[in-house]
């Protein structure tokens, strides 16, 4: 297979593929907020959306947590990550236009 040649005045554009970095990693980090934020309004919704429901409902979980022996602990872990990548999928699926940046040709029209 023969390698393509590369034009004279072509370049590797470093600064786009920076900008697109950037972004992938800005839609990485919101995503996670966002999941974390459905964990908080579904502890608001168990505790009645209330703060007080909510702490009394932490409360609960954290001591039965501690009690726990380490194979029901390593089964919630497994639980909570598990419901942590179908939410983050179901955010990631919904969000799926916002996970590439636009091209160069929109950035160096100003649009």
């Amino acid at each position: 297979m023969a390698a393509l040649p590369i034009k004279p005045g072509a370049s590797f554009d470093y600064g786009f593929l920076l900008y697109a970095g950037l972004h992938i990693l800005g839609f990485l980090a919101v995503t996670s907020l966002m999941t974390w934020g459905v964990m908080v309004l579904f502890f608001l919704a168990i505790g009645g959306f209330s703060l007080d429901g909510m702490m009394h409902q932490l409360a609960n979980l954290s001591g039965r947590y501690i009690a726990a022996d380490a194979a029901r602990t390593g089964q919630f872990k497994l639980i909570v990550g598990a419901v942590q990548l179908v939410v983050a999928a179901a955010i990631i699926f919904f969000r799926r236009h916002a996970i590439l940046p636009r091209g160069r040709e929109c950035l160096e029209q100003g649009a």
